[in-house]
């Protein structure tokens, strides 16, 4: 069943993106998953490596994960059983340092650098919103479009303006923009740039490698013209305001994609550990 007015090819994209956003957004959900990237393990040894989580909030989220087909409990006897993650699980990996590229380019630095898995944490936090899949999508798509239209499409069945308060809240995470009043939107630089994120999910929620996702029919299409410049979000306050346009230089990212993976929780990432995920 249809969810957008989108043709039914995108409407079955944006719905497989936004149910995998929606398995792997809840707090501390990339994290537990890290932590089961290593051969199956009891309870006690996952535990010991979320220090921060209680047992009572770290338990239904192994549960969860396992529900959602990324996480498996194996019993090998009645007082051995050990967790690990499914082939499945294994496969969204790769999507993670996609996300934090993006963050590190796109996102506005706070005062204290993040962690990577702050990276991907706020990048979720953003693209899970309610509707934005659908929006970006859209908005990919026909490159300017008026709100009554977006409507029309996002929400076939809903009154047209509840289209508005996605839509602001795309504005303030500086995914979209508008020239006004009445002005149709588009996607910011940033939001159009989330090609290879979009992409990356795409492949992964419709159970394909992910070597093509630079060429998704949608997100793997350059917008034609010049970027557009768009103010950037970040889930901690800076105490200096980031200038309009960036006059700094391209930069390699200041994090290595094995800092992810380590078996060891790397020193930066325990710096933040308790402050957990995105935040305004």
């Amino acid at each position: 069943m249809a969810i957008t007015g989108l043709p039914p090819a995108d409407d079955a994209d944006v719905a497989r993106v936004t149910e995998a956003l929606q398995m792997i957004t809840p707090r501390w959900n990339m994290r537990i998953l890290l932590a089961l990237n290593q051969p199956p393990q009891r309870y006690t040894e996952i535990a010991a490596k979320l220090p921060y989580l209680q047992s009572g909030q770290l338990h239904p989220k192994i549960r969860s994960l396992c529900d959602a087909g990324l996480a498996e409990r194996t019993e090998h006897s009645a007082r051995h059983v050990t967790y690990g993650l499914t082939i499945r699980g294994r496969q969204l990996l790769p999507v993670l340092p996609v996300m934090a590229a993006w963050a590190e380019e796109h996102l506005e630095k706070p005062e204290q650098p993040l962690s990577v898995i702050e990276q991907v944490e706020d990048s979720l936090t953003l693209l899970a919103r309610r509707q934005a899949a659908a929006i970006l999508w859209v908005l990919k798509s026909r490159q300017e479009v008026t709100a009554r239209a977006l409507a029309r499409i996002v929400i076939p069945d809903g009154y047209w303006t509840n289209i508005y308060p996605p839509l602001r809240q795309l504005i303030d995470d500086g995914l979209v923009m508008t020239a006004g009043n009445g002005q149709p939107y588009r996607l910011s630089r940033a939001g159009d740039a989330l090609g290879p994120v979009f992409g990356a999910l795409s492949l992964w929620s419709a159970g394909r490698p992910l070597d093509h996702a630079a060429r998704h029919p949608l997100w793997g299409r350059p917008t034609p013209g010049p970027a557009s410049p768009a103010p950037a979000w970040t889930s901690h306050q800076p105490t200096i305001p980031a200038p309009a346009v960036p006059t700094q230089p391209a930069r390699r990212p200041g994090w290595q994609p094995s800092e992810l993976f380590s078996h060891a929780i790397p020193a930066r990432v325990k710096a933040v550990l308790p402050t957990g995920g995105a935040r305004r």
